[in-house]
């Protein structure tokens, strides 16, 4: 079955989906300039070769990304969708590992905050994160503009149902550790061992009342008490690099 197609824009989210081998790339809109600055910043790469490249000025490109009013950085890409992950096939494969790292996000919307989520899970070395398919927008350009090339990188696993993910999960010997903010302890407090689910809710409603139920541990951020609450990606971006933090400590 052919795969839909969809335009992607920004410097780091083409050159990534370029230098992807799993990742089909259909064409690219680029400027003259663009075109010498991408070769120039990767020589050991022919990125563009069987490529069918459109040569636009920047104000057609600005016409492409209109909608969005995003930088384009002088480079488009119309590119197909990655062939699924499926979370059982990737639970069998990592059966004998430990400290495995997975984050969950539920009624999360916004695609530049989970573009943001995403580059911060591939910059700390989470393991996967998991959705909800029917909200997730994996055709957004702002969302591969602020993951900046990280789409490329992260284990994304699209589910139907998160509750019913995280029942299953659990059969798997993963916690599931939610974050909210009536928490019962700071997450750096919390005795972090075996594998883990991280746990985000979306910024207005938090975490639902039956997702707090499958929640084995509630936790908290502890933040300056004159302001009311953090960013969700700024949330992750703190949580993600401590628990890397204490992986690497423990490798050393």
């Amino acid at each position: 079955m052919k795969k839909s197609s969809f335009l992607i824009a920004g410097k780091h989210a083409v050159t990534e989906a370029l230098k992807n081998s799993n990742r089909r790339v259909l064409k690219v809109f680029l400027t003259e300039d663009s075109k010498k600055k991408l070769n120039k910043n990767n020589e050991n790469h022919e990125l563009l070769k069987d490529i069918k490249l459109f040569y636009k000025t920047n104000k057609e490109l600005d016409r492409l990304c209109s909608k969005e009013q995003i930088s384009h950085q002088g480079l488009i890409a119309e590119i197909e969708h990655l062939e699924k992950k499926n979370l059982k096939d990737f639970i069998n494969s990592i059966e004998n590992k430990k400290e495995i790292t997975l984050a969950s996000l539920e009624q999360v919307t916004d695609p530049r905050n989970i573009g943001s989520i995403i580059r911060t899970a591939a910059s700390f070395n989470i393991d996967g994160l998991i959705v909800k398919e029917r909200i997730f927008p994996s055709e957004s350009k702002l969302l591969y503009k602020s993951a900046s090339g990280c789409m490329e990188h992260v284990n994304i696993f699209e589910v139907s149902n998160i509750n019913t993910t995280l029942k299953y999960l659990k059969t798997k010997n993963f916690w599931v550790c939610g974050f909210d903010r009536n928490g019962k302890k700071d997450f750096t407090q919390h005795d972090w061992k075996g594998n883990n689910i991280l746990l985000f809710g979306s910024e207005g409603y938090g975490l639902k009342y039956h997702t707090l139920q499958n929640s084995d541990f509630l936790l908290k951020i502890h933040i300056n008490k004159k302001v009311e609450s953090l960013n969700i990606s700024n949330s992750a971006a703190v949580v993600f690099h401590y628990i890397n933090y204490l992986k690497q400590e423990k490798i050393s």
